[in-house]
C-alpha cells in the first residue's frame, strides 16, 4: 500500500496483516450464558444510581437554560446612531 493510495496510511507491517478475533468462552458448554437465576433483575442500588442520573440531568438542563436565556441575540458592536453626535455637537455650541 502507498501513502497516495487510500484515504489514511497506517503503514506496510499494519495494512498487511490480518486481524485475529478472540471470543471468550463459557466455562461450563451445559450452562449457556444469561438463563440462570439471578438473569434479568436489577438491585435497588441501580434504581438509586439511575435517580440520581436523572435528577443532574434536570438540573443541568434547569442551568443551561437559564444560561442561555443571558445570550444576546447578536455578538455585533452596537452601531452608534446618527443623532447622539448631532446632539453633543449642539450641546457644545449653546456654551
Amino acid at each position: 500500500m502507498t501513502s497516495g493510495s487510500g484515504p489514511l496510511f497506517l503503514g506496510p507491517d499494519v495494512a498487511a496483516s490480518d486481524a485475529v478475533a478472540l471470543v471468550a468462552q463459557p466455562s461450563q458448554p451445559n450452562e449457556p450464558g444469561g438463563e440462570g437465576a439471578d438473569f434479568g433483575k436489577s438491585s435497588p442500588v441501580g434504581l438509586l444510581v439511575l435517580l440520581l442520573f436523572f435528577i443532574a440531568v434536570a438540573f443541568l438542563v434547569r442551568s443551561m437554560t437559564k444560561h442561555l436565556k443571558r445570550v444576546p441575540a447578536s455578538f455585533d458592536p452596537p452601531a452608534e446612531s446618527p443623532a447622539e453626535p448631532a446632539e453633543k455637537a449642539s450641546d457644545d455650541d449653546k456654551k
